[in-house]
């Protein structure tokens, strides 16, 4: 059995990149505090929707996500985060950091939310490529927010061999949108016979369209089966990811 002690940090940001990495660096001191060796933060950790994000973006070796190196380099531990880099085409990516010891890529969010009223799409360009990682043993798939609604994403995720899939969001709020929240973060665990790690930003006041968060972050298992879950306020998620029951849920039911 391969075991990965994880967290989720349920943290609200706002406008100021330099006040919400002291937030996210807090959270993550915590997270590892409690043994985690995984810290999944939510998208826009860097600045929350209705910020100009092109006024905030950085590229991958900027203040945010050097704040970021350096606290998952001194703790040990791999720290998995959303901020937004320039684009080329003078939008911005909205990316998910992964840093921390033998670790560090980026994945750029494929599944923009044009959707609900909002047009993500207007300032955020797509990326287009499938990123895993390792950490510890455990092979790590990244995803956004929106990308939940996609399937095959997930699918392809487990055929690329990810025994557990991260998820960073910033949930919009709305009818029903808790719900689906609920359902798709555990049909897409099941989708790729993955555990998954969905990190929301906590609830805030909805304010126009913009996608503020929910929060209920949680982790489900290969199954589809919540095995912890927050509530709606700022709060860390602790569990264990166990690999074994991946592999057995996948001999079970071959669906890969």
């Amino acid at each position: 059995m391969t075991a990965l002690r994880v967290a989720a940090a349920q943290i609200s940001t706002g406008a100021d990149p330099e006040a919400n990495l002291s937030t996210a660096t807090e959270a993550v001191r915590r997270a590892a505090a409690a043994g985690a060796s995984l810290v999944a933060l939510p998208e826009a950790t860097l600045a929350a929707f209705g910020t100009d994000l092109r006024a905030v973006a950085e590229p991958l070796d900027g203040q945010f996500a050097t704040g970021l190196r350096k606290v998952a380099a001194e703790l040990g531990v791999v720290v998995i985060a959303g901020l937004f880099e320039p684009a080329a085409d003078g939008r911005v990516h909205n990316t998910l950091l992964a840093t921390g010891p033998g670790v560090e890529a980026s994945y750029r969010k494929i599944h923009l939310y044009d959707a609900f009223g909002s047009r993500e799409s207007d300032l955020v360009a797509p990326g287009k490529d499938l990123v895993t990682i390792e950490v510890s043993g455990v092979r790590v798939g990244l995803a956004t927010c929106y990308d939940l609604r996609f399937a095959s994403q997930f699918t392809d995720l487990g055929r690329a061999g990810a025994d557990l899939i991260v998820v960073p969001a910033s949930w919009g709020a709305g009818p029903g949108k808790e719900e689906q929240w609920d359902l798709l973060t555990r049909a897409r665990a099941s989708d790729a016979q993955s555990w998954l790690l969905a990190c929301d930003q906590a609830w805030t006041p909805p304010q126009g369209t913009d996608p503020l968060g929910i929060g209920r972050s949680a982790l489900i298992d290969p199954l589809g089966h919540p095995r912890a879950r927050l509530a709606s306020d700022a709060d860390l998620l602790i569990s264990t990811v166990d690999t074994d029951l991946t592999t057995a849920v996948r001999a079970r039911v071959p669906i890969l």
